[in-house]
């Protein structure tokens, strides 16, 4: 039984209604449009289609440690009396489909599934977004170099070639609304931070790190209607007080610098910000900046509080490099085409595990982010070895059964931070290996 087949007949036979159907989020018309609008859709059969080849990727994301192969069998992706895909045939496939498909798939799927969500789950009337980047480690070929770059610091060179990525996450489920991704060397992350504010909807509030601090970007986010930023300020920032609203609570103004305004003369020569002082326990005072101007409606103690909801970013994205990723030093893919269609993969299918996180989340009214991403994604793999093999109407009895302890997905409520940042693991005693000289020039 084919893999899709097998997930249209459990939902048919499922019950209770709300049981998981992993593919049926992803409705079958956008993959068709994604493969129609990128000029990549199959025209004559062939032993493994396009729109097969999608699913191919997705399964890669969720069985990384699994070879292409192997993941093609398990889902049984083959056409009918096709017989065994070969290594070669898989890639060849892959190839032929491009990023590209993958991309306009990320794009549809993370702006309806996020932004319905971040809706869901407002603060003060807003849906919250937080944006962040970082990067992933790519197979160390001299194309991956030559395409990605590495990162270059104190004297040396990255083991790995990388590549970044930025994402504009709804805060309170980890759903990706939007992403960019390329080289490391070439672009900073504002360079890929500045394409994701047009997917930032209107009433919004986009909670950002302090490395994105900067008129260009911050005013192009602030002119769209309603929609407002919050961040953390520089300690050498210089500010003019405007007017004082309250206890460690003002208007100040800064200046746009003559190198920026000479890149963008549209900017104005100053800009003002709400600027609010805070201090944690054994810290050095500090501040936020944020364009939510009004202390009534925006009070300023509640939005201390709401800043630090920018750790979801970071629990997001260590969920996809030590979950999905299981660690591992590198992707799978040696050729840059081959690197960007995997991580478009993966943001994909990260989404649609924490998409049935919420599910799960809105069933028992909690939090989505008091379930547990790891028993999640266990039950993922899961239903997507059994629909390999299973008679569809085994498959509800299976997943019943994984369900009647519901409490072993929900995590308990989040303790405060009691352990300063330090790093767990000392460094490796052994020298640092680095990629051959006649890779870098």
């Amino acid at each position: 039984m084919s893999f899709d087949r097998a997930f249209h007949a459990a939902a048919t036979y499922a019950s209770p209604p709300d049981l998981v159907r992993f593919c049926h989020h992803i409705d079958p018309d956008w993959i068709e449009q994604a493969l129609q609008a990128t000029g990549t859709a199959t025209v004559r059969r062939r032993r493994l289609p396009s729109e097969q080849v999608i699913w191919v990727v997705l399964g890669m994301a969720l069985f990384r440690d699994r070879p292409l192969e192997d993941v093609v069998s398990k889902l049984d992706l083959a056409l009918p009396g096709a017989g065994t895909i070969a290594k070669s045939s898989v890639s060849q496939a892959r190839a032929r489909v491009g990023s590209e498909p993958l991309r306009w798939l990320f794009k549809r799927t993370g702006s309806t599934w996020a932004h319905r969500s971040a809706d869901a789950h407002r603060w003060r009337g807003l849906s919250l977004y937080g944006m962040d980047g970082s990067s992933v480690r790519v197979p160390d070929t001299q194309e991956n170099r030559e395409t990605f770059g590495s990162h270059y610091g104190r004297g040396t060179v990255s083991s790995y070639p990388l590549a970044r990525i930025v994402v504009l996450m709804a805060l309170r489920s980890h759903l990706l609304a939007a992403a960019d991704l390329g080289g490391y060397e070439d672009f900073s992350e504002l360079h890929y931070a500045r394409p994701l504010l047009d997917s930032i909807p209107e009433s919004s509030l986009t909670i950002l790190d302090r490395g994105y601090y900067g008129a260009p970007l911050l005013l192009q986010l602030e002119s769209g209607r309603g929609r407002h930023w919050l961040t953390r300020g520089k300690k050498n920032l210089k500010l003019k007080l405007i007017e004082k609203l309250g206890p460690g609570d003002d208007i100040v103004e800064m200046t746009v610098s003559p190198d920026v305004r000479k890149e963008d003369p549209s900017l104005p020569l100053t800009w003002q910000a709400r600027r609010i002082l805070y201090q944690i326990p054994g810290s050095s005072e500090q501040f936020l900046l944020t364009s939510l101007r009004d202390p009534k409606c925006f009070p300023a103690d509640e939005i201390v509080k709401l800043y630090h909801e920018r750790w979801e970013l970071e629990l997001g994205y260590d969920e996809i490099k030590n979950e999905l990723l299981d660690r591992e030093e590198a992707i799978r893919s040696n050729k840059p085409d081959g690197v960007r269609q995997e991580l478009w993969g993966l943001l994909i299918a990260y989404n649609l595990v924490r998409l049935e996180m919420e599910a799960l989340a809105n069933q028992e009214k909690l939090a989505p982010t008091r379930i547990s991403f790891i028993e999640s994604l266990r039950l993922m793999r899961s239903e997507w070895d059994w629909l390999s093999f299973t008679s569809p109407g085994a498959i509800p009895k299976r997943l019943a059964k994984l369900r009647e302890n519901v409490k072993r997905y929900i995590l308990p409520p989040r303790r405060k931070r009691s352990y300063p940042r330090v790093v767990k693991l000392q460094a490796s005693k052994f020298p640092k290996k680095h990629p051959p000289a006649e890779l870098l020039k």
